[in-house]
């Protein structure tokens, strides 16, 4: 009688499986050791694992995987991955695995050369099903938890917590027992945490996972609490309400410190807009509506400093915003000059002449943009410290703006000391406080107005590059600032860098805490509805400051 021999089958006999899952483990321990002594060996000696991919069922194949990912060869991912993507192939009967790709073409996946002598014809797809599948995953997530690579181990972590699957649960106890970062181990705490929450384990283990998942404080928190709340066992619900309503007082604690730090960042904003139109509206007296347009010059000069650095000098691509500072600063600095030497003198104290001429001035230099640039946002790429966030407790902190922030403080301080300390900030007081008297002890006060305008104009540049990286590149920026910078000037007081500062965060605050209940529109109307009522009792703001404006 002749026996037939069949492929196995989901039907083997489990001591069968059994015995060949020992096999592959054992054949994984002396992978292991061999990956000591040579990395082409140890390639080499993966390949029977590698093989037993193409043979047996569904089951054989998960304990491949799992005797492959054992190895905690680097060359593993990579195998696992064109099996994932179904591109490894074995003949019919079991034998080799190859990878078929693009061109069917057969390559070695160990090596990945061509092989000659072997038909993609003759091979057939490794088949998976969502056993296997999970197997893989659960492998690749094996794999990534034990890299050396510390970013590779965090961001696997975060997946973990967000998948939260309890039949990684072994796995993420085998990881916590080998991890040494803090931070990591607080994610792959807290995944275990909710695992154990989504399983049938003791009370007692619940309620410490209550405890763990409640001490991170956060929404995540809320939602994974709020989640186990609907199915928790009567002992429970209390325990779980307790953490909810903790939780929740201290979220709104947060939200409250989150509003603040939204306001700091929106007034350092305001305050890079309008402490050059306070110098300017302080000294000279001009109402200057194109001030927006200096701002949104400021910007395209970051976006063509940067793509020159791009192109000639790649290296310090990592430093073109600062070289876009001062470059911005001296650009619009030198084109307000040449508007107040080519329009704004001609114009003094004729104020509605001066209004309308400004105006018309900003759409010029609207359609000028457009004309070069086009009427597109342009990108301006955020260098990389000043990328990311940072969560400080239950405060999401952006490096973006906390370095505008830091910033706008370093360009009042430096405009501070320009103005108490060099001759020409002596020369704008004693314009700004009386332009006649000035005039007469010899001051040329065309030559102090020129460069008061021209320095209004430089910092409203600087503050393009600053809105570059928060904001849309665009014809239209300046346009979206004008307004608030005009209030914050009137609100602190004209001519005030003092009161320009307290302006500029007491709006951007106020700003962002009437938003969640009034909107963003209906926010600002209330915003300056506010300032008219308070200018009715203070007409000269909140620092008065004696100036020509004044006098006249």
């Amino acid at each position: 009688m002749i026996r037939v021999r069949s492929r196995p089958s989901l039907f083997f006999p489990v001591r069968w499986r059994f015995a060949a899952a020992c096999r592959l483990f054992v054949l994984a321990l002396v992978l292991t050791a061999a990956c000591g002594f040579s990395p082409a060996a140890a390639q080499e000696a993966l390949r029977p694992l590698v093989n037993a991919l193409g043979t047996g069922g569904f089951p054989e194949r998960a304990e491949a995987v799992k005797a492959l990912a054992a190895t905690g060869d680097p060359k593993v991912p990579e195998i696992l991955t064109y099996l994932n993507d179904g591109e490894l192939y074995a003949p019919k009967a079991g034998g080799a695995v190859y990878r078929i790709a693009s061109g069917n073409t057969v390559i070695d996946p160990l090596t990945g050369a061509p092989v000659e002598g072997v038909a993609a014809g003759g091979l057939q797809k490794i088949r998976l099903n969502n056993t296997l599948r999970g197997a893989i995953t659960t492998a690749m997530s094996q794999l990534t938890l034990l890299s050396p690579d510390r970013d590779k181990r965090f961001s696997a972590a975060q997946d973990i917590l967000k998948s939260a699957d309890p039949a990684q649960l072994a796995l993420v106890d085998g990881a916590l027992a080998q991890e040494k970062d803090n931070a990591i181990k607080g994610l792959l705490g807290a995944a275990r945490a909710v695992m154990v929450l989504r399983s049938d384990h003791s009370a007692e283990e619940k309620k410490a996972a209550i405890e763990t998942v409640a001490a991170r404080g956060n929404r995540d928190a809320l939602t994974i609490l709020t989640a186990a709340l609907a199915g928790a066992p009567a002992d429970l619900v209390p325990v779980i309400e307790g953490k909810i309503e903790g939780i929740e007082r201290q979220m709104a604690l947060w939200d409250v410190a989150q509003n603040i730090w939204y306001g700091l960042s929106l007034g350092s904003v305001l305050l890079l807009a309008a402490i050059g139109l306070a110098i300017t509206f302080g000294v000279m007296g001009v109402i200057n509506m194109a001030h927006g347009e200096m701002v949104m010059l400021g910007a395209y000069t970051t976006y063509v400093v940067q793509q020159a650095v791009a192109t000639y000098a790649p290296a310090l691509s990592t430093y073109g915003l600062a070289i876009a500072v001062p470059t911005a600063f001296l650009v619009t600095g030198l084109i307000g000059v040449a508007i107040e030497r080519g329009i704004i003198r001609f114009l003094y104290g004729r104020p509605l002449e001066t209004l309308l001429a400004t105006w018309g001035l900003s759409l010029i230099l609207q359609q000028t943009i457009r004309s070069i640039f086009g009427p597109t946002n342009r990108q301006v790429d955020n260098p990389p410290w000043m990328s990311g966030t940072v969560d400080v407790g239950g405060l999401a902190v952006t490096w973006n703006r906390l370095w505008i922030i830091v910033f706008s403080i370093a360009v009042f301080f430096a405009l501070l000391t320009l103005l108490k300390r060099s001759r020409l900030g002596l020369q704008m007081r004693a314009v700004t406080q009386n332009r006649r008297m000035a005039s007469s002890m010899g001051i040329r006060t065309p030559y102090v107005d020129a460069l008061t305008f021209g320095l209004g104009s430089g910092i409203a540049g600087m503050a393009g590059v600053a809105l570059s990286q928060i904001d849309n590149v665009s014809p239209n920026l300046g346009q979206n600032y004008i307004i608030d910078s005009f209030m914050v000037v009137v609100f602190g007081g004209v001519g005030n860098l003092w009161g320009t500062l307290v302006g500029a965060l007491s709006l951007g605050i106020a700003n962002k805490f009437l938003e969640p209940y009034a909107g963003a529109v209906l926010g600002k109307i209330l915003i300056l509805v506010l300032i008219i009522l308070f200018i009715q009792r203070r007409p000269r703001g909140l620092f008065a400051l004696k100036g020509r404006a004044i006098e006249q």
